[in-house]
């Protein structure tokens, strides 16, 4: 999410110097965002270690807060956003307004009460489905045929504040998370824009509407052991599962690689990167463990009488390839699910 916030903040910036531009006698209005997937203050997640060599970097949004020459001194990187320091530098900036995108961070109530506006959080998800850390997986995960992006004012419970907009949008079978995410927080920062006029005098918050509580949906956060695909279930709900986990943390499959007698010889964890639901399962095998090659893709059979096609595949430290190049790496060996 911290490169999509990065990129509702460079809309930010945008509007900013357009709103200034039509009106240069308007009092320019104190923003502070508040995102890690602007503009008095920048808020995001402190520096974290990247990559093999664990480099410290800044988060998206305060790279490019500083490429767009944001003083460095009005970004910060609070562990908590209920630190005493940094609640004390906020309230100083005496910020109207505060917008989070994916921030990742719980807002206790002395922040909440320090932007005389109020703060509105964009959320990828038509609320009050899909409330949580992560409401695009778990959306793609149900294979879900439609979704949305909500601007919602922020209170203590959890994203369960009145809903100022939404905006509906259609979910085809292929779409994954991180494609499906840029997509809404596009559209979420483009209503938030033209929202906020409406926000900031007062009218908003008039017209925002309760939600319903009793149709309230939880999308809690994706734990890393939930990676691993599991064959007994039927091949739609490991395609919805692959496209809702792509990006982080990916879905794992264990397979082997058989000799000539078909004794195990190289057990393998393969990242399971592209897939589709076979239309035609019309594959012959005896073991229905036993992995085939048919149009391009690894045949997997499923549950339920079903079959899963990987077009796609990832070793442990190797670029992905596709099935077709995998499969010609066999050299005529079997292959094996576990």
């Amino acid at each position: 999410m911290k490169m999509h916030s990065a990129m509702t903040l460079r809309r930010f910036c945008c509007y900013s110097v357009a709103s200034s531009a039509i009106n240069p006698t308007t009092r320019k209005k104190q923003l502070v965002f508040m995102g890690s997937p602007q503009v008095a203050a920048v808020v995001t997640q402190p520096p974290s270690g990247r990559d093999r060599g664990r480099k410290v970097m800044p988060s998206p949004v305060a790279q490019r807060a500083l490429d767009r020459g944001f003083p460095s001194d009005l970004i910060f990187t609070p562990e908590r956003a209920g630190e005493e320091t940094f609640l004390s530098n906020l309230k100083a900036l005496q910020p109207e307004l505060c917008i989070t995108a994916a921030y990742g961070n719980i807002l206790p109530s002395k922040f909440l009460k320090i932007p005389s506006f109020g703060t509105v959080n964009i959320h990828p998800s038509i609320l009050p489905l899909y409330r949580g850390a992560a409401p695009v997986q778990r959306a793609l995960q149900d294979g879900v045929k439609e979704t949305g992006v909500s601007l919602v004012f922020t209170i203590l419970a959890l994203d369960a504040g009145p809903v100022i907009a939404c905006e509906r949008l259609q979910v085809d079978d292929c779409i994954k998370a991180p494609e499906l995410l840029a997509l809404l927080f596009d559209r979420g920062s483009k209503l938030l824009i033209h929202e906020l006029p409406s926000i900031l005098d007062g009218s908003a918050s008039v017209r925002a509407q309760a939600q319903d509580d009793s149709k309230a949906t939880l999308a809690p956060k994706i734990m890393p052991e939930e990676s691993w695909l599991s064959f007994d279930q039927e091949a739609w709900v490991l395609h919805n599962k692959v496209r809702a986990f792509a990006g982080w943390p990916g879905t794992r499959a264990k397979v082997c690689i058989l000799d000539g007698n078909d004794h195990q010889n190289n057990i393998l964890e393969l990242k399971v990167i592209t897939t589709k639901v076979c239309t035609d399962n019309n594959t012959q095998v005896n073991d229905k463990d036993i992995v085939t090659f048919a149009g391009g893709a690894l045949v997997f059979q499923c549950g339920g009488d079903t079959a899963l096609e990987v077009l796609e595949v990832q070793f442990p430290g190797k670029k992905v390839a596709s099935a077709n190049a995998f499969w010609n790496g066999l050299r005529g060996r079997k292959l094996k699910k576990l």
